[in-house]
């Protein structure tokens, strides 16, 4: 047999093989056979030199026009594999567009958040502004400068987060009774935000410091280590428990209803005097005496009372001229009065089938 009839089989086998191969793969096997560096057509290219000399014009054209057929076969071949694989992924991944998307969960805000700007929005529209302040405070701001003497057990480790040990016997505890100053803490009240806008700024002062606040308590269902508070003050030229009343009445009636009643009953705090803790009539009985105000009609709500003139002598401000109220409300607090939460637990732990609820 002539090489030139091997040439004629050789041609018919590469079309079988390029044509015949079905994946990209198979026909990148074919071409590493017919056209790599060991390919059936490459061999017969080198075998060029042993041929009789007379013979390699004719043999050289039919090798050449073989490796040209099997290049546009090959490249043919691709096109057409290529072709067919965006067929089928449309045929099998094709998209709908009349189809309605799907649609992506939207956050909302969390119920505390959206108190918080409920009794922000309460006080702005009455001329409060809204005041902040650190989270890291010194006794000063937290205690002294609020009339809260040196032995008062809320200064104590067991009711305050302190980042300077102020235990018996350290030198920063040393320090602080003999110069009546300042271990370093986590806020447990927001009032000394009212501290710094009393150094800051002049009577008339009307504002509020929402804001978390921390102690170290056991979470249980009344009690949270971390929890939220907005406190008020006001000093003004004649400010009197009057204005108080009137002020926290209205308040009430914003956040839980006109028909809500509110109570005033005495009590103590170091920076007013005098002071008093506010009942709110219950909503499930409506006064009338439930499990769920223990049968008393009353709620407890907020502490309150009239600044006393030391903490404004503390502030720079003269108590002969200006007096003023101060209340704290807790905010998680409200929002278990609001919604009957039985535990306040779940509002810090990101139960989304409690949180969708609001």
């Amino acid at each position: 047999m002539s090489l030139i009839e091997d040439l004629d089989q050789l041609e018919a086998k590469a079309k079988e093989m390029i044509e015949g191969a079905v994946t990209v793969d198979a026909l990148e096997q074919a071409r590493v056979a017919l056209l790599g560096r060991k390919g059936e057509i490459t061999s017969v290219m080198h075998m060029m030199g042993k041929v009789a000399p007379e013979e390699r014009p004719v043999l050289g054209k039919r090798a050449n026009e073989l490796r040209r057929l099997a290049e546009s076969l090959l490249e043919r071949r691709g096109g057409a594999l290529k072709r067919e694989a965006m067929r089928n992924l449309m045929a099998t991944e094709a998209v709908d567009v009349t189809l309605p998307g799907a649609r992506p969960k939207i956050g909302h805000q969390h119920l505390i958040n959206q108190i918080i700007e409920e009794i922000e929005d309460v006080f702005c529209g009455i001329g409060y502004t809204v005041e902040d302040g650190p989270h890291v405070e010194t006794t000063f701001y937290n205690f002294t400068a609020l009339n809260a003497p040196m032995d008062h057990p809320s200064r104590s480790a067991r009711d305050t987060f302190y980042v300077v040990d102020n235990a018996p016997g350290t030198c920063a505890h040393a320090e602080a009774h003999a110069h009546g100053e300042s271990d370093v803490l986590l806020r447990t009240q927001t009032s000394g935000v009212q501290v710094h806008t009393m150094e800051e700024q002049k009577p008339p002062i009307y504002m509020i410091a929402p804001g978390t606040v921390y102690r170290p308590d056991t979470p249980d269902a009344c009690h949270l280590p971390q929890f939220n508070q907005v406190e008020g003050l006001v000093v003004d030229e004649g400010i009197t428990f009057g204005d108080l009343k009137g002020t926290l009445d209205y308040f009430v009636k914003c956040m839980f209803g006109s028909e809500r009643k509110t109570r005033y009953r005495p009590h103590f705090f170091p920076f007013t005097e005098p002071s008093c803790e506010v009942d709110v009539s219950c909503g499930v009985c409506h006064g009338e005496g439930c499990s769920f105000c223990k049968h008393s009609g009353w709620i407890e709500i907020l502490g309150c009372g009239m600044v006393d003139p030391n903490v404004l002598v503390n502030c720079g401000i003269d108590p002969e001229r200006y007096s003023g109220f101060a209340f704290g409300i807790g905010v998680e607090r409200v929002a278990a009065l609001r919604y009957d939460l039985p535990d306040l637990r779940t509002l810090m732990t990101g139960d989304m089938r409690f949180l969708n609820q609001f």
